[in-house]
């Protein structure tokens, strides 16, 4: 493999993952989760599963994507070792995403072994999705700087960039982070908690008697809103920051905003599934923007 068929081999893998994460999404907001019951990796202990219906149709699929997710990162790995020198930043971040990908089909398996899924709402299962979410974002990374280096970008220098730098560049990491988080368990008290009506939904989230899902997703929007300005502030292209990436703070601005549009759009529709899988696809592309843009500010020139 040369390394320009790497290159967009690696962009094939981001892409193809980012298509698996999204049909996670629907297997849970489809209440699919449990299609193949409490077994991992045999589905109903069947390795083809005889008549199935829907429910298990759709998980089946998401766990025959994942495995060759898993598959594909494995020979962008080995194909990193061949091409590139020990110490390469592409090799690095290939070894990164296999590694965080085997752990992505071990936390789905933990949800299906635990029985963590369907109609589940325990707090078991809020912790779990966090640390699901926690894994994919940084799957994400890793497989967006694999591609970044792959492509000739510098080496990251984060001891040599100054401290109100890495604080922002951290800052602004674990922000989007924990609004994710908050995101998968406000999606998941949606999934499990319908209103009627945004009255009711508002009636819901105020209620002390409410399951703690339904009340805690409305520190979502809140908090949303809070890192979504700091993004604003921090990555806007005019005038650049030293030694940011003109074109990649455009599109955290970009994504920035539609993504709190699309929470409003979100809110007033109910949740619906289509525009909850468009939320989160906008969350991993703004994710995958401010890595890429972290990774600019701290490889060009700095200076505070």
């Amino acid at each position: 493999m040369t390394p320009e068929r790497f290159l967009r081999f690696a962009k094939v893998c981001l892409l193809y993952n980012l298509g698996v994460i999204l049909w996670g999404a629907f297997v849970r907001a489809s209440g699919s989760g449990a299609g193949c019951g409490s077994h991992w990796p045999l589905c109903d202990g069947e390795v083809i599963p005889r008549a199935p219906d829907l429910a298990k149709l759709i998980e089946y699929s998401h766990r025959l994507t994942s495995g060759l997710a898993l598959l594909a990162v494995l020979v962008m790995w080995v194909a990193a070792t061949r091409l590139f020198a020990k110490g390469h930043g592409a090799r690095r971040a290939a070894f990164a995403s296999l590694l965080l990908e085997l752990v992505e089909a071990l936390v789905g398996a933990g949800l299906v072994l635990l029985r963590l899924v369907g109609v589940n709402d325990s707090m078991a299962r809020a912790g779990w999705m966090a640390v699901h979410l926690a894994n994919t974002f940084l799957l994400l990374g890793a497989l967006s700087l694999t591609v970044y280096f792959a492509a000739g970008g510098r080496a990251i220098s984060w001891a040599a960039a100054p401290a109100p730098l890495r604080r922002r560049v951290l800052l602004a990491l674990i922000g989007l982070a924990l609004v994710g988080a908050s995101g998968a368990v406000a999606a998941l008290g949606d999934t499990l908690y319908p209103a009627e009506s945004l009255a009711e939904a508002v009636r819901q989230d105020l209620s002390p008697t409410a399951h703690v899902f339904v009340r805690l997703r409305i520190i979502h929007p809140f908090l949303a809103v809070a890192v979504g300005l700091f993004l604003l502030f921090d990555h806007k292209p005019w005038p650049r920051h030293p030694g940011a990436s003109a074109r990649h703070d455009l599109w955290v601005t970009w994504l920035v905003l539609g993504q709190l549009a699309l929470g409003l759009v979100n809110v007033a529709l109910l949740a619906p599934i289509p525009i909850q899988m468009l939320h989160l696809l906008l969350a991993d592309l703004l994710w995958i923007a401010v890595v890429l843009a972290s990774a600019q500010r701290l490889t060009a020139p700095l200076r505070t």
